[in-house]
Order: structure tokens, then C-alpha cells, then sequence
């Protein structure tokens, strides 16, 4: 969540420096917002084919119904470079 924060917030800063400066966005915002869903598309599309490759089911991260999610430690769903000490 911390992440979505902090994107969100250089998003809007960017977002003023733009308006003080009186410049207009790079992109119109429509154009920007369907490149930033193709980048998520793309970014899902690779696990389900290396999925699909090797036969292996496909997960969602929803829970089931009657399922109570729980938080859990998360270091180690982290790749080992992202891990520390």
C-alpha cells in the first residue's frame, strides 16, 4: 500500500509542477491511462503463458468464499535480492 502512496503522490507533484509551469501533460491523459493499462496487461500476460507452458493451474490472489484472509509476514513472498538481513 505504502507503494501506491508514495506513486500517487509524485504522480500529483508532477502533476502541480506542471500546472505552476503552465505546461501541458506529455501524453492527453486518456492516451496515457490506456498505455498504463497495456503495461499491466503485459506485465500479466508472461506469468500465464509461462504458466500455460508448463500446465500449471492458474491462481488468483481472491480469496474463496467463506475464506477470511489474514495478514501474514510477507518476507517470504520477496525475491532474495529484495530481502534483507
Amino acid at each position: 500500500m505504502k507503494l501506491y502512496l508514495i506513486s500517487l503522490a509524485a504522480g500529483l507533484l508532477v502533476g502541480v509542477i506542471y500546472g505552476v509551469l503552465n505546461v501541458r501533460s506529455p501524453a492527453p491523459p486518456v492516451i496515457a491511462l490506456v498505455g498504463l493499462l497495456g503495461i499491466l496487461i503485459g506485465e500479466q500476460i508472461v506469468p500465464l503463458a509461462r504458466g500455460a507452458l508448463v500446465r500449471q493451474p492458474i491462481t488468483t490472489s481472491l480469496p474463496k468464499q467463506g475464506e477470511t484472509r489474514t495478514t501474514t509476514d510477507l518476507s517470504e513472498t520477496r525475491r532474495p535480492q529484495d530481502r534483507t538481513g
